[in-house]
C-alpha cells in the first residue's frame, strides 16, 4: 500500500488540504474559500467556524482520491499566523477571531512596551511588539470586552483551532508560538516574565510542540466529518512561513527562502538563537527542531501588483503586464513605488506608512509604473535581505525563490538584479501546505528528519543570475531607503484625515 501524508492550510483566502505520496508528488490538492469581515477600519477578521467547515470539505474532497483512508500515515498542519481565537472551558468560541493583518492593537503594542521595556522585550521574545502579533491582541480583548475576556479559558492559533477540531487537544507548534509575543524563543517555551508582566494566565496556553512531534490523533467525531481514519496521527506543523521554508528545502543554514507571495518574506534558517538587537528583523523558532531563523516581512509584495493590475489594469493579463515593464530600463526612468499599501513590518514597523509613486510625470507610461512596482517590492525585499545578510545568519549560499510573484520572468531577473545574488527558482506551487505535508512525514516515520524528506521532495528549477543591468540599481534603492524617513511624518498626519 502506498503511504501518503497529508498537509492542511487555514490561510486568510481559504482552507486547504494537500496529499502526497512518499516520494513528494502531490496527488490531490482542494481550497475551500471562506469569507473575511471589516467590521471597522483596520480590523480584520474570521469565524474560526467557517475554518473548520471549509476545511473538512477540502478534506473530503482530497481523500476520494485515495484507495482507503489507512494509507495516510500523519497529518501536518500550518496557517496564518499570530491570529487570536478565545474559547470559553468547554471549547465554544467566544468571538470571531481576530487576524494577523488587524491593526487596532497599536495601543496595545505601545503598552507592552513600556510595561517590559523594548530592549528587554526583544531580549525575552526575539520581537518588537507588532500589531499583527497575538499578544496586543489579547490585550485588546481585556480592554475593550471584558465580558469575553472573563470567559476566556484556552487561545488557539487559527491552525490550531483545526487541530482541536480534529483531535479534541490543545496544543501548538513552535514557530507558530514564536510569533504571539508569549515564547522565550532562546529556550523554546512560553516566557513566564512576559506572561507574568502582562497579567495573562499560562493555563490559557497550549504546549508546544516541535514540527514533526505527533500531538494528538484524528478523534471518532472528526473522522465522521473528514472520512479520515480515526487514530491517525496529528504533527505540531509550524506556521506559514515556516512549512512554506520547509516546503521549499530551506531546512539549513545557509539556504535562504524568498517568497514572493501576497506578502513578501525573507527566511534565513539558524543553526543557533540570534536576535536583531533593533528588533528589524523576527527572531522565531524553525519548524526544524533545534532551529531558528530571522524573518524580514512586508505586507504587499504582489499584493502591490494585484492592486496596481486591478485598480489600473483591469482585465489585463499579469504577464502581459510584466512583459510591458521589460522595455523599461532600470529605476522606470526616475519613479519609484513604496509598496506600504498596507502599512509595513520590515525594517519599518508602522501600521501608518503608505503607498506611493514618486517621481511621477507626465512622460511615464503605464509599464514605466509597472516597472516601478515591480522594483519597489524588489527593494523592499531586498531591506530585509541586507538585514540578514549583515546579522549572525552566516554565510549565505544559495536563495530559493518561490510564490506566485516569482512566476513572472521579469520579476525574477529584477530581483536578482537588486538582491545581486544568484536565485534558484523552487517548484513550491502548493505553498504552505506542502511543507506541513513533509513535517507530516517525518512524524509519521516516513523520513528520518526534515533535512531528507527535502533532500528527496523538493524540486529545484531555474537558476537566474544577475545580469549586466544589476550594478544600475544602486542609486535608485538608496533612494528608496531615503524615502520612508522623509514621508514618515507625512504618513502619520495622513492618518488623521
Amino acid at each position: 500500500m502506498t503511504d501518503y501524508l497529508l498537509g492542511l492550510d487555514v490561510s486568510t483566502t481559504g482552507a486547504k488540504a494537500l496529499l502526497i505520496d512518499a516520494q513528494g508528488v502531490v496527488c490531490a490538492s482542494h481550497t475551500t474559500p471562506h469569507p473575511s469581515s471589516q467590521p471597522h477600519p483596520l480590523w480584520s477578521e474570521q469565524a474560526p467556524a467557517d475554518w473548520w467547515a471549509g476545511m473538512a470539505q477540502s478534506i473530503r474532497e482530497v481523500v476520494t482520491n485515495i484507495e482507503s483512508t489507512d494509507s495516510i500515515r500523519a497529518i501536518g498542519l500550518t496557517g496564518q499566523m499570530h491570529g487570536l481565537v478565545c474559547l470559553n472551558a468547554a471549547g465554544d468560541v467566544l468571538r470571531p477571531a481576530i487576524l494577523w493583518n488587524d491593526q487596532r492593537t497599536q495601543a496595545e503594542c505601545d503598552e507592552i512596551t513600556q510595561t517590559i521595556g523594548p530592549e528587554r522585550l526583544i531580549q525575552l521574545t526575539g520581537n518588537r511588539a507588532l500589531t499583527g502579533f497575538t499578544a496586543p491582541k489579547i490585550l485588546w480583548v481585556r480592554r475593550h470586552e471584558p465580558d469575553i475576556y472573563a470567559q476566556i479559558a484556552h487561545i488557539l492559533l487559527p491552525k490550531d483551532f483545526i487541530r482541536f477540531k480534529l483531535t479534541g487537544e490543545y496544543a501548538t507548534d513552535l514557530a507558530g508560538a514564536s510569533g504571539t509575543l508569549l515564547l522565550d524563543v532562546d529556550d523554546r517555551q512560553w516566557s513566564e516574565p512576559v506572561l507574568d508582566e502582562l497579567s495573562i494566565p499560562r493555563a490559557w496556553l497550549p504546549p508546544v510542540h516541535e514540527g514533526p512531534q505527533i500531538t494528538g490523533v484524528v478523534s471518532a467525531a472528526a473522522a465522521q466529518e473528514t472520512g479520515l481514519k480515526a487514530g491517525t496521527p496529528v504533527v505540531g506543523g509550524g506556521g506559514d512561513q515556516a512549512a512554506q521554508a520547509t516546503g521549499v528545502g530551506a531546512v539549513r543554514p545557509g539556504i535562504v527562502a524568498l517568497t514572493v507571495g501576497t506578502s513578501g518574506v525573507v527566511f534565513a534558517p539558524l543553526a543557533s538563537y540570534a536576535y536583531e538587537p533593533q528588533g528589524r528583523l523576527h527572531a522565531f523558532c524553525h519548524a526544524v527542531p533545534g532551529q531558528w531563523h530571522f524573518m524580514g516581512v512586508m505586507l504587499s509584495a504582489a499584493g502591490s501588483l494585484q492592486w496596481f493590475r486591478d485598480t489600473l489594469a483591469p482585465g489585463v493579463d499579469f504577464g502581459a503586464l510584466t512583459n510591458e515593464a521589460a522595455s523599461i530600463p532600470p529605476g522606470a526612468e526616475g519613479l519609484i513605488f513604496l509598496p506600504y499599501l498596507t502599512g509595513e513590518r520590515t525594517p519599518h514597523p508602522d501600521p501608518l506608512a503608505r503607498g506611493a509613486f514618486v517621481g511621477l510625470t507626465a512622460r511615464h507610461l503605464r509599464p514605466h509604473l509597472t516597472r516601478a512596482v515591480l522594483e519597489g517590492v524588489a527593494f523592499g525585499l531586498r531591506d530585509s535581505f541586507e538585514l540578514i545578510r549583515n546579522s549572525d545568519a552566516g554565510v549565505i549560499n544559495e536563495v530559493r525563490v518561490s510564490g506566485g510573484g516569482a512566476k513572472s520572468p521579469v520579476w525574477r531577473q529584477i530581483l536578482a538584479d537588486v538582491f545581486d545574488v544568484p536565485l534558484v527558482v523552487a517548484e513550491a506551487l502548493e505553498g504552505a501546505a506542502y511543507g506541513a505535508a513533509l513535517l507530516a512525514g517525518v512524524g509519521g516515520g516516513v523520513w528520518p528528519d526534515v533535512a531528507t524528506a527535502a533532500e528527496i521532495t523538493v524540486k529545484l528549477g531555474e537558476r537566474v543570475e544577475p545580469g549586466a543591468q544589476a550594478g544600475e540599481y544602486a542609486d535608485a534603492y538608496q533612494l528608496y531607503r531615503d524615502l520612508y524617513p522623509t514621508l514618515k511624518p507625512a504618513f502619520e498626519r495622513l492618518a488623521d484625515i
